[in-house]
Protein backbone atom coordinates (compact mmCIF):
# COMPACT_ATOMS: atom_id res chain seq x y z
CA UNK A 1 0.00 0.00 0.00
CA UNK A 2 1.21 3.44 -1.06
CA UNK A 3 -0.32 6.83 -0.31
CA UNK A 4 -0.81 7.55 -3.70
CA UNK A 5 -2.69 4.43 -4.71
CA UNK A 6 -5.00 5.15 -1.31
CA UNK A 7 -5.35 8.80 -2.63
CA UNK A 8 -6.52 7.09 -5.99
CA UNK A 9 -8.85 4.90 -4.90
CA UNK A 10 -10.51 7.49 -2.79
CA UNK A 11 -10.98 9.58 -6.00
CA UNK A 12 -12.85 7.11 -7.67
CA UNK A 13 -16.66 6.27 -7.18
CA UNK A 14 -18.51 2.82 -6.76
CA UNK A 15 -18.82 1.02 -9.69
CA UNK A 16 -22.37 -0.51 -8.62
CA UNK A 17 -23.35 -4.02 -10.40
CA UNK A 18 -22.33 -5.22 -13.66
CA UNK A 19 -25.51 -4.92 -15.27
CA UNK A 20 -27.42 -2.06 -12.92
CA UNK A 21 -26.18 0.80 -15.43
CA UNK A 22 -26.30 2.11 -18.33
CA UNK A 23 -22.96 4.11 -18.45
CA UNK A 24 -20.10 3.78 -16.44
CA UNK A 25 -19.64 5.60 -12.57
CA UNK A 26 -16.61 7.77 -14.21
CA UNK A 27 -15.67 8.45 -17.77
CA UNK A 28 -12.90 6.91 -19.82
CA UNK A 29 -11.27 10.29 -19.49
CA UNK A 30 -11.82 10.85 -16.14
CA UNK A 31 -10.44 7.22 -15.37
CA UNK A 32 -7.45 8.15 -17.51
CA UNK A 33 -6.86 11.38 -15.42
CA UNK A 34 -6.88 9.11 -12.53
CA UNK A 35 -4.36 6.57 -13.81
CA UNK A 36 -1.63 9.30 -13.97
CA UNK A 37 -0.80 8.54 -10.50
CA UNK A 38 0.33 4.91 -11.37
CA UNK A 39 4.38 4.41 -10.77
CA UNK A 40 5.39 4.10 -13.96
CA UNK A 41 6.32 0.02 -13.59
CA UNK A 42 3.09 -0.15 -12.41
CA UNK A 43 1.45 1.65 -15.64
CA UNK A 44 3.37 -0.78 -17.74
CA UNK A 45 1.89 -3.53 -16.48
CA UNK A 46 -1.64 -2.81 -16.75
CA UNK A 47 -0.77 -1.42 -19.92
CA UNK A 48 0.33 -4.76 -21.29
CA UNK A 49 -2.22 -6.60 -20.03
CA UNK A 50 -5.15 -4.04 -20.99
CA UNK A 51 -4.03 -4.31 -24.83
CA UNK A 52 -4.76 -8.17 -24.55
CA UNK A 53 -7.68 -8.01 -22.68
CA UNK A 54 -9.11 -5.55 -24.66
CA UNK A 55 -8.56 -8.06 -28.01
CA UNK A 56 -9.58 -10.80 -26.06
CA UNK A 57 -12.78 -9.47 -25.48
CA UNK A 58 -13.39 -8.91 -29.48
CA UNK A 59 -15.46 -10.92 -31.30
CA UNK A 60 -12.76 -13.65 -32.89
CA UNK A 61 -11.90 -12.81 -36.39
CA UNK A 62 -13.81 -15.56 -38.73
CA UNK A 63 -10.46 -16.83 -39.63
CA UNK A 64 -8.23 -16.62 -37.10
CA UNK A 65 -4.64 -15.61 -38.69
CA UNK A 66 -2.84 -12.25 -37.29
CA UNK A 67 -4.97 -10.90 -34.86
CA UNK A 68 -4.38 -14.14 -32.88
CA UNK A 69 -1.01 -14.43 -33.41
CA UNK A 70 -0.29 -10.52 -32.85
CA UNK A 71 -2.24 -11.37 -29.07
CA UNK A 72 -0.21 -14.99 -28.33
CA UNK A 73 2.82 -12.93 -29.11
CA UNK A 74 1.72 -10.16 -27.10
CA UNK A 75 0.58 -12.86 -23.97
CA UNK A 76 4.04 -14.47 -24.34
CA UNK A 77 5.72 -11.21 -23.72
CA UNK A 78 2.96 -9.77 -20.72
CA UNK A 79 4.03 -13.03 -18.94
CA UNK A 80 7.83 -12.93 -19.78
CA UNK A 81 8.16 -9.51 -17.81
CA UNK A 82 4.87 -9.18 -15.74
CA UNK A 83 5.27 -10.37 -12.23
CA UNK A 84 2.46 -9.25 -10.33
CA UNK A 85 0.45 -12.81 -9.40
CA UNK A 86 -2.87 -11.14 -9.11
CA UNK A 87 -2.72 -9.28 -12.87
CA UNK A 88 -1.01 -12.53 -14.36
CA UNK A 89 -4.14 -14.69 -12.85
CA UNK A 90 -6.42 -12.29 -14.24
CA UNK A 91 -5.14 -12.16 -17.76
CA UNK A 92 -4.90 -15.67 -17.57
CA UNK A 93 -8.37 -16.37 -16.40
CA UNK A 94 -9.82 -13.99 -19.34
CA UNK A 95 -7.58 -15.80 -22.15
CA UNK A 96 -8.90 -19.38 -20.46
CA UNK A 97 -12.30 -18.12 -21.33
CA UNK A 98 -11.47 -16.67 -24.39
CA UNK A 99 -9.72 -19.67 -25.82
CA UNK A 100 -12.88 -22.26 -24.78
CA UNK A 101 -15.11 -20.11 -26.35
CA UNK A 102 -12.66 -19.68 -29.65
CA UNK A 103 -12.96 -23.56 -30.20
CA UNK A 104 -16.41 -23.53 -29.62
CA UNK A 105 -16.99 -20.65 -32.24
CA UNK A 106 -14.67 -23.18 -34.51
CA UNK A 107 -17.13 -25.82 -34.14
CA UNK A 108 -20.16 -24.36 -34.38
CA UNK A 109 -18.79 -22.96 -38.26
CA UNK A 110 -18.54 -26.72 -38.98
CA UNK A 111 -14.23 -27.49 -38.43
CA UNK A 112 -14.65 -31.00 -37.83
CA UNK A 113 -11.39 -31.04 -37.05
CA UNK A 114 -9.27 -28.92 -34.10
CA UNK A 115 -6.79 -26.16 -35.80
CA UNK A 116 -3.46 -28.28 -35.21
CA UNK A 117 -0.67 -26.02 -36.08
CA UNK A 118 -2.84 -22.93 -36.18
CA UNK A 119 -2.47 -19.73 -33.28
CA UNK A 120 -5.88 -19.79 -32.19
CA UNK A 121 -5.44 -20.43 -28.71
CA UNK A 122 -3.45 -19.63 -25.35
CA UNK A 123 -2.86 -21.25 -21.82
CA UNK A 124 -3.04 -25.22 -20.44
CA UNK A 125 -5.96 -25.99 -21.57
CA UNK A 126 -4.93 -26.29 -25.89
CA UNK A 127 -4.03 -29.76 -26.20
CA UNK A 128 -6.73 -30.69 -24.21
CA UNK A 129 -9.37 -29.15 -26.72
CA UNK A 130 -7.82 -30.06 -29.18
CA UNK A 131 -7.74 -33.62 -27.93
CA UNK A 132 -11.27 -33.76 -26.94
CA UNK A 133 -12.19 -31.70 -29.85
CA UNK A 134 -15.29 -33.60 -30.95
CA UNK A 135 -16.59 -34.20 -27.19
CA UNK A 136 -19.46 -31.59 -26.43
CA UNK A 137 -17.22 -29.82 -24.27
CA UNK A 138 -14.38 -31.14 -24.30
CA UNK A 139 -14.63 -32.86 -21.25
CA UNK A 140 -13.80 -29.56 -19.46
CA UNK A 141 -17.12 -29.43 -17.92
CA UNK A 142 -15.76 -29.97 -14.04
CA UNK A 143 -13.10 -26.91 -14.82
CA UNK A 144 -15.10 -24.63 -16.12
CA UNK A 145 -19.05 -25.22 -15.07
CA UNK A 146 -20.38 -22.57 -17.49
CA UNK A 147 -19.15 -24.22 -20.63
CA UNK A 148 -22.27 -26.25 -20.61
CA UNK A 149 -24.89 -23.23 -20.63
CA UNK A 150 -22.19 -21.38 -23.14
CA UNK A 151 -22.24 -24.64 -25.76
CA UNK A 152 -26.12 -24.17 -25.68
CA UNK A 153 -26.44 -20.98 -26.13
CA UNK A 154 -24.37 -20.82 -29.40
CA UNK A 155 -26.01 -23.54 -30.79
CA UNK A 156 -29.17 -21.55 -30.28
CA UNK A 157 -27.76 -18.15 -31.88
CA UNK A 158 -28.22 -16.15 -28.38
CA UNK A 159 -25.35 -14.10 -28.58
CA UNK A 160 -26.75 -11.43 -26.01
CA UNK A 161 -27.17 -14.34 -23.28
CA UNK A 162 -24.25 -15.67 -24.50
CA UNK A 163 -22.33 -12.21 -24.18
CA UNK A 164 -24.39 -11.54 -20.38
CA UNK A 165 -23.43 -15.28 -19.37
CA UNK A 166 -19.48 -14.81 -19.73
CA UNK A 167 -19.65 -11.19 -18.27
CA UNK A 168 -21.03 -12.84 -15.42
CA UNK A 169 -18.09 -15.03 -15.22
CA UNK A 170 -15.66 -12.50 -15.30
CA UNK A 171 -17.11 -10.52 -12.62
CA UNK A 172 -17.21 -13.28 -10.23
CA UNK A 173 -13.58 -14.25 -10.81
CA UNK A 174 -13.15 -10.45 -10.06
CA UNK A 175 -15.18 -10.80 -6.77
CA UNK A 176 -13.60 -13.40 -5.78
CA UNK A 177 -9.92 -12.45 -5.96
CA UNK A 178 -10.76 -8.58 -5.39
CA UNK A 179 -10.86 -9.77 -1.39
CA UNK A 180 -8.91 -7.92 0.91
CA UNK A 181 -7.36 -5.19 -1.61
CA UNK A 182 -8.84 -1.95 -0.74
CA UNK A 183 -6.12 0.49 -1.28
CA UNK A 184 -3.19 -1.29 -3.01
CA UNK A 185 -2.17 -1.54 -6.58
CA UNK A 186 -4.10 -4.49 -6.54
CA UNK A 187 -7.10 -2.81 -5.65
CA UNK A 188 -7.04 -0.21 -8.61
CA UNK A 189 -6.70 -3.31 -11.73
CA UNK A 190 -9.52 -4.74 -9.87
CA UNK A 191 -11.29 -1.52 -10.22
CA UNK A 192 -10.27 -1.14 -13.67
CA UNK A 193 -11.14 -4.80 -14.66
CA UNK A 194 -14.63 -3.95 -13.06
CA UNK A 195 -15.27 -0.27 -14.65
CA UNK A 196 -13.91 -1.74 -18.75
CA UNK A 197 -16.74 -4.95 -18.28
CA UNK A 198 -19.15 -1.96 -17.07
CA UNK A 199 -18.42 0.29 -19.91
CA UNK A 200 -18.56 -2.53 -22.46
CA UNK A 201 -21.59 -4.16 -20.97
CA UNK A 202 -23.31 -0.83 -21.73
CA UNK A 203 -21.75 -0.27 -25.13
CA UNK A 204 -23.09 -3.35 -26.00
CA UNK A 205 -26.30 -3.54 -24.07
CA UNK A 206 -26.92 -0.30 -26.06
CA UNK A 207 -26.65 -2.04 -29.52
CA UNK A 208 -28.19 -4.78 -28.30
CA UNK A 209 -31.24 -2.70 -27.64
CA UNK A 210 -30.82 -0.64 -31.06
CA UNK A 211 -30.62 -4.73 -32.88
CA UNK A 212 -33.58 -5.18 -31.10
CA UNK A 213 -35.60 -2.08 -31.53
CA UNK A 214 -34.80 -2.34 -35.90
CA UNK A 215 -36.70 -5.52 -35.28
CA UNK A 216 -39.67 -4.41 -34.23
CA UNK A 217 -39.64 -1.59 -36.65
CA UNK A 218 -38.75 -4.19 -39.69
CA UNK A 219 -41.72 -6.36 -38.11
CA UNK A 220 -44.35 -3.63 -38.06
CA UNK A 221 -43.39 -2.21 -41.46
CA UNK A 222 -43.59 -6.09 -42.16
CA UNK A 223 -47.52 -6.09 -40.89
CA UNK A 224 -48.54 -2.86 -42.28
CA UNK A 225 -47.38 -3.59 -45.77
CA UNK A 226 -49.70 -6.51 -45.51
CA UNK A 227 -53.10 -4.14 -44.55
CA UNK A 228 -54.91 -4.24 -47.55
CA UNK A 229 -55.49 -0.40 -49.27
CA UNK A 230 -58.81 1.01 -48.37
CA UNK A 231 -60.66 1.19 -51.48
Amino acid sequence: MTPRYTTLMASLPPLGGLFEARSPAISRLKLETRLTQLEDGDRRSLDMAISILSQSMRPQDPDGGPSDARLLEETRAFFAQVTNPLLRHLVSHRLDLRTVLAALRRRHRGEVDPPLGQPWGFGPWVATIERHWKEPTFRLEAVFPWIVETARLLEADDLINLERLHFSVIWKEIDRVALGHHFDFEAVMIYLARWSLVERWCSFDAQAATARFRQLVSAGLGTVSKVPAAS
